[in-house]
Parts: C-alpha cells; sequence; structure tokens
C-alpha cells in the first residue's frame, strides 16, 4: 500500500508538470473557458413571483401553484412582512433589511416611495447581476415609479418590463415601460395585465434556453389588488378584476367569515376603539367587502394559470431542474375582520392593511428548486428580510448592505434553532393618512405582542397601547392578553426582545430566541 501510494503522488507530480507546459503553450485554453462556462450555467435561475396585497389564506384559489411550488418543494407556514404596505414590504425585499434601516417607511413621498428609496445601486438585481445573472422585472415595482420619469430603469436590471404608475393599478388600460418603449395596452381580453405578465415571463424563459448566463426574474402582478388608478394608488379603489375567462367563478361567492370577522367583544382593543372602527359591521358594509373578497379571490385564478405557464416554459425548455421557484406577497389584507375596512368613497367600503394582525402581516411563501426539500412544511417564523440572502446565497452572489435577515436554506436546515424566532414588524405613521399608528410588534412563533401609540382620528391625545396574543390558544387574535397576571413574564421578556429590535441592525435582527415560559395557570 505504502509503494502504490508513493507511485501515485510520482505520476500525480509528473501530470501537473505535464499539465504546467500545456497550459503554457496554451492548449488548456478551451477547456478553461468550458469549465468557467459549466459553473456559470450550473448556477440556478431563480423566479419570484410576488403578488399584490395576497393574504397566507388567500391560496384557495391556486390548486396548480400548491401542487406545482408547495408539494415539490417547501411551505414556509408563518411567513410575515417587516412592514405591511406595499413599498416597505418590497424595499425590504430588495435589501434584506427593516423598514428602520433602509429609509422606506411609507407608500408615498416624503417618507417612502420610489424617490425615496435611496441607493438603488446597491440592491438585489445589482448583486445578481455582478454575480453573473440576466436580470428581469415584469410588473410593478415601488409605489411612485415612473411618475416623474415613466422611461427610467433602475439600476440593475438587463431586461425591464415595468408598470407605470398610476396605470399599474389596473387591470386594463395600463401603461408598460418596455425597456425604455411605453407601451399602452387596451381593455382586449388578452390585454389582462396578469396574462400580459405571464407571456412576458415565458419569453425570459425561452430566451434563456441557449444562453451561458442564468436569469432571475421578479414577477409582480396587480392581482388581488383593488384597482386604484382614479385614486393614484394612494387609497384603495373598486373591487379587483378577474379575467374574463375567471369571471363567473367566485361571482356568488359568500365572504369568506372567521371567529375575527366583525369581532363581537371589542373591549380588549383600546387603540382600535379610538377609531372609526368601534360599531358592528353593517349589511352595506358586508356587501361591499362581499364584493372586495368576490374580485380577490376571481383575479387570483389567473395567477394561478400564470404560475403553471411558467412552470409549463420551465419543463419544455429542459430548466426546470435548474430553477428555484418562489411564490409569495408583499402583504396581506384586512377583510372584515376585527371590525377593520376603509370607506375611499361614499358607496365603497374596502379592505385595509398596515395594521398588526395575521391578517395584515402573515403572507403565503413557497419555495421549490434546487437547494430545497419536497413536500415539506416549515413552522419556524420566517420574514420577507430573509428573501434577499436566501436567494444571493442560491446565486453565490455578495451583498454589500448589512442584511437584517437570514438564508431560509439555514432555516430548513436546523428548524430547531429557529423554531422560536424573534422577528421584528414596524410601522411609521404618515401625518396625512388617517386611521394608521405607529407601533413595533414582535412575533414568535407562539406570540404577537405591539406596542404603539395610538392618535384618534377626531379630536383627543395619542396615548400609549399595547396588545399580546397567544397564538397557539387564541389564533384569530380576540384576546388581548397583555397585562394579564398569567403572562406577565413573558410579556416582560418579549419588551425586553422588542427594544432591542427596535433599533436592531444586521447580527442583532436575527435572533433565533430562547423558548419562552408558557402561562401561568390560572
Amino acid at each position: 500500500m505504502r509503494v502504490s501510494n508513493r507511485s501515485t503522488i510520482k505520476v500525480s507530480r509528473a501530470a501537473f508538470v505535464v499539465l504546467l507546459a500545456v497550459v503554457g503553450l496554451g492548449l488548456l485554453t478551451p477547456l478553461s473557458q468550458a469549465a468557467s462556462t459549466s459553473q456559470t450555467k450550473a448556477k440556478p435561475n431563480i423566479i419570484v413571483i410576488m403578488t399584490d396585497d395576497q393574504r397566507a389564506d388567500d391560496m384557495g384559489p391556486l390548486p396548480k401553484t400548491r401542487a406545482l411550488i408547495g408539494d415539490t418543494g417547501v411551505t414556509f407556514d408563518a411567513s410575515y412582512v417587516n412592514y405591511p404596505l406595499c413599498c416597505p414590504s418590497r424595499a425590504t425585499f430588495l435589501t434584506g433589511q427593516y423598514s428602520h434601516n433602509n429609509g422606506v417607511r411609507f407608500n408615498f413621498a416624503p417618507m417612502g416611495g420610489y424617490t425615496v428609496f435611496k441607493n438603488q445601486e446597491n440592491t438585489l438585481p445589482v448583486w445578481l447581476k455582478d454575480a453573473g445573472y440576466t436580470t428581469h422585472l415584469l410588473g410593478k415595482y415601488l409605489n411612485e415609479y415612473g411618475e416623474k420619469n415613466p422611461t427610467e430603469i433602475p439600476p440593475g436590471w438587463t431586461d425591464w418590463f415595468g408598470g407605470i404608475d398610476p396605470s399599474t393599478y389596473g387591470y386594463f388600460g395600463y401603461k408598460i415601460n418596455d425597456n425604455g418603449h411605453i407601451r399602452t395596452y387596451g381593455h382586449a381580453a388578452k390585454d389582462y395585465q396578469t396574462d400580459v405578465l405571464a407571456t412576458r415571463a415565458v419569453k425570459v424563459i425561452d430566451d434563456a434556453k441557449d444562453s451561458k448566463k442564468p436569469f432571475f426574474m421578479w414577477v409582480t402582478p396587480l392581482a388581488p389588488h383593488t384597482v386604484a388608478v382614479a385614486e393614484r394608488g394612494r387609497a384603495e379603489g373598486t373591487p379587483a378584476v378577474p379575467a374574463p375567462r375567471d369571471a363567473k367563478i367566485y361571482a356568488d361567492a359568500p365572504i369568506r367569515r372567521l371567529p375575527s370577522f366583525d369581532e363581537a367583544q371589542y373591549s380588549d382593543k383600546p387603540a382600535i376603539l379610538q377609531f372609526a372602527f368601534a360599531d358592528r359591521l353593517t349589511a352595506p358594509i358586508i356587501d361591499s367587502l362581499t364584493a372586495h373578497y368576490r374580485g380577490r379571490m376571481g383575479s387570483l385564478v389567473a395567477i394561478d394559470d400564470a404560475v403553471a405557464k411558467i412552470v409549463g416554459a420551465l419543463k419544455r425548455t429542459g430548466q426546470l431542474e435548474n430553477t428555484v421557484l418562489i411564490f409569495t406577497s408583499d402583504n396581506g389584507w384586512i377583510i372584515g375582520e376585527h371590525r377593520l375596512f376603509q370607506h375611499p368613497t361614499p358607496t365603497n367600503w374596502t379592505g385595509v392593511k398596515f395594521f398588526g394582525f395575521e391578517e395584515s402581516t402573515k403572507v403565503p411563501l413557497l419555495i421549490s428548486g434546487p437547494g430545497f426539500g419536497k413536500a415539506r412544511h416549515i413552522s419556524s417564523p420566517v420574514s420577507n428580510a430573509d428573501l434577499a440572502p436566501t436567494i444571493t446565497a442560491i446565486a453565490g452572489a455578495k451583498s454589500r448592505r448589512v442584511s437584517d435577515g437570514v438564508s431560509l436554506l439555514r432555516v430548513q436546515a436546523n428548524q430547531a434553532r429557529w423554531a422560536d424566532r424573534n422577528l421584528l414588524i414596524e410601522t411609521k405613521r404618515y401625518p396625512q393618512y388617517q386611521a394608521v399608528f405607529d407601533y413595533n410588534l414582535v412575533h414568535t412563533k407562539r406570540y404577537h405582542l405591539e406596542v404603539g401609540v395610538a392618535e384618534p382620528i377626531v379630536g383627543g391625545t395619542q396615548f400609549p397601547f399595547s396588545e399580546l396574543y397567544d397564538l397557539k390558544l387564541d389564533p384569530y387574535e380576540l384576546r388581548n392578553v397583555s397585562g394579564k397576571p398569567a403572562y406577565k413574564a413573558i410579556e416582560d421578556e418579549l419588551n425586553r426582545r422588542m427594544k432591542k429590535l427596535e433599533t436592531c441592525r444586521g447580527l442583532s435582527c436575527r435572533s433565533p430566541g430562547a423558548r419562552l415560559p408558557e402561562p401561568l395557570a390560572k
């Protein structure tokens, strides 16, 4: 055995000398180029499909999505957004940073929106492009994009098919910046926004078949958001519009009535009692909310078709096995739960986001492809701040921002470590925006502690509030147990954790969290 090893070493050294000689003659150049190309191709494609205002329990109209991504990959059952509002949530996706670190604190200027999102040359598409990816944006970007310069293309995107605000908020009759050229779509069935984006996504996939580069594609349809063109995207509008072929599917569906719908007992929610939500929902309000529910569910059927078309194109071109598919939403939508709604016009009562309840903060998250298990469910709490570090890890890219999230590959590999993780959910009230307030919320697998300052719409003074919900015993957040003796130790510890998270950055935001004690017996 020893002689054999020495012989092997001698051969290896001899071969090494020959290789050096060949390299010196330049004869290995084609081989090295082939190896480099092979490594580039080995990187997986990444597709993120992000709906607008779809909450976690809105997956009923998407059986194909659940089968094609969820059943072949991982479903994260406790996925939350750091700030339950469109623009702050999308800024977190693009940076991997919580709102208080990326600077986007609302949907429009001066606290948020496209113009307030600074340092765009240091975002996810730029990092991926630097790592050898082509990058494609299809659909909505950030609120107020295109209002000042409709042909502008943000840094990092090699292919731009972006909706121009405020037309983005129409299922028909919208405008898109197609790589510097403005395209206007009409009101024919073929112009339905979700279908147009699906067709473009298939083109990206087809074009990538023979490319030496992997691709990253962010598909961001309007559904199931309200039609808010007339409101310039600054308030909720009329109900979402299903594709014409789907118009009848949910046309007569009754509104979903969770135990929290038109909540009967409200005395434990002092902050909301100060607003216009103290009364029970009336028949006209419920009728309006039902119309919105039907529009939302109907619009998601075309999303399901779009996912099927994307997966079908990947299969047809032989790229499915080397593609990571991520399906999620930017935030949820409360539609009558806890008596919450908006009243933008005299005849239109709509849903509302921003609040810290599960219906607003919890979103679907399904991931399939290389590196992810099959037909698995993970209950560890995860955040939309985790998506950027997950994608950069998959792509072998390097983020140039300090990430507040953690790669979901790490969560999947060690669920026990992240089982009781602490997540921060935060908002910042816009002075001209009614019926919202500042709060910070620490979310674990079991608990939701929300602390903030409420300001009544009419009269009164600001006052602090605290709401603690035990999601194991009270999944619909009907009983605020803040201040209850049985939960004192738990609430004290959650408050300590929240204080750290309020100003966290990077590693201090990624605390796995020790298991909290059980509430005391009554």
